[in-house]
């Protein structure tokens, strides 16, 4: 390994000889990330610059893409022959540990079946359950729970409002911030098995869903952004967060939101351009004047009971949150697809 920038000590052409394992250096993570990168360029992989974990590998109608975490790494394609071809060729680089068809990656489980593919993080749930049985003794109870919702959301947007408001508390909490997080559990604990569902065959238009709720903090009196993105008929990505600043009236805090969401439906449409699907990409979506102007977006009204966002900016009775829920991919892998 080359000396690190500013160490002066190394004459010229030295090297740093190592005395421990790779992992247990600061550096790790840089020069792995380094070689992992001049290897799939070295096979003809392009790097993504819109997500830099992603490399992509298009020749002719043949298709490969890589999704990268630290020395984990997802492969699919086009053709199985270059799947193989692209492991045998890691193998003999690094030794790899091929575990097949995906079925667990960083806390999520996969199952897929020939309608779909379905994600969910049921044992993770199951393991949240088991760790708040025991009451508040002291506020790192509190933030780890927490922490752990939120890594949660990557599967359950059902969460999303519901932990971002209890995230506004980690810093002082107290027994009914507690209270209100074990109602989130106690919910999860009657659902552990719900996940998202994309189905194998489903039409490319991409949609989203925006909505604002004003002056929702009683403290900073700044407002809540909310939206969901869809592709065809499966969720994508979604998000409640609040605004930055202060908004003088509704309108403006829509518009933040818009802003928001046009940001967001830009950064998909590069990596779907990234992944070669693009051909067939349409927009239909709410957002600003000037991305529809440009001819970005399709403008069309959503009334109240149809806006799937507000899931995302307001904390709903039971029969309007379930009603909504029900609309946003989101299926109970033990109890069967609907």
């Amino acid at each position: 390994m080359f000396p690190p920038d500013g160490y002066t000590k190394a004459k010229p052409g030295q090297v740093c000889l190592l005395q421990r394992s790779l992992y247990g250096l600061k550096q790790a993570s840089r020069e792995w990330n380094s070689e992992f990168c001049t290897t799939f360029l070295a096979y003809g992989f392009t790097q993504s610059s819109h997500d830099h974990c992603l490399f992509i590998k298009v020749t002719n109608d043949h298709f490969l893409a890589l999704l990268v975490y630290v020395d984990d790494v997802l492969v699919t394609g086009s053709h199985t022959e270059d799947i193989q071809h692209l492991k045998s060729h890691l193998d003999d680089l690094f030794t790899i540990k091929d575990l097949g068809f995906s079925k667990y990656f960083l806390g999520v489980e996969l199952a897929r079946s020939s309608q779909g593919t379905y994600l969910h993080q049921r044992k993770y749930i199951l393991d949240i359950i088991a760790d708040t049985g025991t009451p508040l003794t002291d506020p790192n109870h509190y933030r780890r729970l927490i922490g752990r919702l939120m890594y949660l959301n990557f599967t359950r947007p059902d969460l999303t409002f519901a932990v971002q408001q209890l995230s506004q508390f980690v810093n002082s909490p107290d027994s009914s911030h507690w209270d209100a997080a074990l109602h989130v559990v106690r919910y999860l604990k009657g659902c552990p098995s719900t996940g998202l569902f994309y189905p194998s065959q489903s039409h490319t238009q991409l949609m989203a869903y925006s909505d604002a709720d004003w002056g929702t903090c009683p403290d900073t009196r700044k407002s809540l952004t909310g939206y969901c993105v869809f592709l065809g008929g499966a969720l994508i990505s979604w998000k409640t967060k609040k605004q930055n600043t202060v908004s003088r009236s509704s309108a403006e805090t829509e518009y933040r939101a818009l802003t928001a969401t046009v940001c967001e439906l830009q950064w998909i449409s590069y990596i779907a351009r990234d992944l070669q699907r693009t051909k067939h990409l349409d927009i239909d979506c709410h957002i600003v004047r000037n991305q529809f102007k440009d001819g970005f977006i399709l403008l069309r009204h959503v009334s109240t009971k149809h806006q799937l966002a507000d899931i995302f900016t307001k904390s709903l009775g039971g029969s309007s949150f379930y009603t909504l829920l029900s609309k946003l991919s989101l299926q109970d892998f033990h109890r069967g697809l609907t």
